[in-house]
This record gives C-alpha cells, sequence and structure tokens, in this order.
C-alpha cells in the first residue's frame, strides 16, 4: 500500500479509531501510541479493501488488539494514568465530559461495545463481528452498560 493510499485511510478514520483507543487505555498519549501502532500495522499489512466500511471495520479489530495488547503489559498495568484533560478534548459540553468519563469507567468489554454502539453507530452484531462475539452477548453488555450508566447518571 503506497503512502498515499495510507494518508487517506488515516484521514478518513484516525479520529475514530483515536476515541476507540481512549476508551480502551483511559490515556491520551498511550491512545495516540495504539494509534500510531494501528496504522503501521496497515502499512506492513498491505491490505486491499473492498469498502471504506472494510477498512474501518479492519483498522477497528487492529486497534481493538494493539490496545488489548498494551493493556496486558506489566509495564502499562504500572503506568497507566486516566487523562482528564482529554475528556475535554474528546467531549464539548460538561454534560458530555460526564457521560464520557463514566464510559470509560465500564468494564472493558461493555465500555468498547458502548463506544461502537452509541458513537460510531454499529449494531450489536456488527459489534459481534468485530469483537468475535455473539450477538447476543453485545446485547447483554449494552443493556449492563444502560444499566451502569442510569445508576450513575440517573435517566440515560
Amino acid at each position: 500500500m503506497n503512502q498515499h493510499m495510507v494518508r487517506e485511510i488515516y484521514e478518513r478514520h484516525a479520529d475514530n479509531i483515536y476515541r476507540l483507543c481512549y476508551s480502551y487505555v483511559k490515556n491520551a498519549q498511550d491512545a495516540q501510541d495504539a494509534l500510531q501502532n494501528t496504522f503501521v500495522k496497515l502499512m506492513r499489512a498491505d491490505m486491499e479493501f473492498d469498502s471504506v466500511e472494510h477498512e474501518k471495520a479492519w483498522l477497528i479489530v487492529t486497534a481493538g488488539n494493539t490496545c488489548k495488547d498494551m493493556l496486558k503489559s506489566w509495564w502499562y498495568k504500572r503506568t497507566v494514568s486516566y487523562d482528564e484533560n482529554t475528556a475535554d478534548d474528546i467531549a464539548g459540553s460538561e454534560e458530555d465530559r460526564e457521560l464520557l468519563e463514566e464510559i470509560l469507567n465500564l468494564p472493558v468489554n461493555i465500555r468498547v461495545s458502548v463506544y461502537l454502539h452509541y458513537y460510531e453507530g454499529y449494531s450489536s452484531a456488527e459489534i459481534g463481528k468485530l469483537l468475535k462475539k455473539g450477538d447476543g452477548t453485545v446485547r447483554g453488555y449494552l443493556k449492563r452498560g444502560r444499566e451502569l450508566l442510569r445508576e450513575r447518571l440517573g435517566e440515560f
């Protein structure tokens, strides 16, 4: 894949992939690292995509796996910290920021499912394919996420 194609894909998807990475790692610098590593993997993979949705799905899966690898590393577990200033950059209003902070405090499978559904517009079946989980499992994550958010924030 040539640099021009990678740049086009980056411009189309970088913001969304960054937000996904941030939802996993909860830290701006680590989310940026994960984003960069995802695009390095894209350059090395020399992928041919059928559509923009296909490239987006590939990036979501790859970014998720990259973030999971980061979260498993012993170094990451010892040094991670939540970056509240970046939440301001991602969310606009105070209400949006409060919601985002609560979403980031959800367990990882619930958090990623909620992000992909409400921020990226994926259905539970599509999320299941991306995360290699059953549709019912994803629907359960979404239901539990709504319940937890309702408990913490009131009506959601």
